[in-house]
């Protein structure tokens, strides 16, 4: 009998573990970055504290569709459950708030508006 649900999982575990490298290692330099902006006051602490957001939650957010991208592919591996549905489910969820959030706050806009003329 072939491994295939073995292997499909194990690729999906492993896209997951760099999904949270990802976010591990982005989360430290963003946290270096304002510590250091701090440090040597290159730049007000309205300006390191809103530099030290967007960075976290573009960080966030590409650790977040690895995840994504794990979770569904482990979906494939075994029958589904309600509760690996509902785990997934809540990280598409998660992701596509933070999403929405992470575009307002940069652009003043949601993604569904259009852009305005400047």
């Amino acid at each position: 009998m072939p491994h295939y649900p073995i292997v499909i999982d194990s690729i999906g575990r492993a896209i997951d573990l760099f999904g949270v490298i990802i976010m591990a290692i982005g989360i430290a330099i963003s946290v270096g970055y304002f510590i250091e902006a701090m440090i040597h006051k290159s730049s007000s602490g309205d300006r390191s504290y809103n530099r030290l957001r967007k960075d976290l939650a573009k960080t966030i957010l590409l650790g977040l569709e690895f995840l994504v991208a794990g979770a569904i592919i482990r979906s494939i591996a075994v029958p589904p459950t309600l509760s690996s549905v509902l785990v997934l489910a809540i990280i598409v969820i998660i992701r596509s708030f933070l999403s929405f959030e992470f575009e307002y706050d940069t652009t003043g806009r949601f993604p569904w508006h259009k852009k305005k003329d400047s």
